[in-house]
């Protein structure tokens, strides 16, 4: 079993929402050159971040619910550095 953290921060959005969400197709962009300079920003970046997640267990949910779950999920990485999460949380088969 391979039990080394995952490299950037991206690396680690990704497996996170991975484990809370099984079954989850999952997208994470780095976007924080787009913001240096802004609130927020570092000069090392791995602040800003556009996250896509189609997940099963979102079905039914509202997009609050889903949003909040999300940011549940990453509590970690905020507390570490994080700045800003925009996102596009879907269940299968919503366009």
């Amino acid at each position: 079993m391979d039990t080394t953290e995952p490299a950037s921060r991206a690396d680690r959005l990704r497996a996170t929402l991975l484990h809370a969400f099984p079954g989850a197709e999952v997208t994470v962009r780095d976007d924080s050159a787009l913001h240096a300079g802004h609130a927020g920003a570092r000069p090392g970046g791995e602040t800003h971040y556009a996250v896509r997640v189609v997940a099963p267990g979102f079905a039914g949910l509202t997009r609050l619910a889903r949003s909040r779950a999300v940011h549940a999920a990453l509590d970690a990485e905020f507390g570490a550095g994080m700045h800003a999460l925009a996102l596009e949380l879907r269940a299968p088969g919503e366009e």
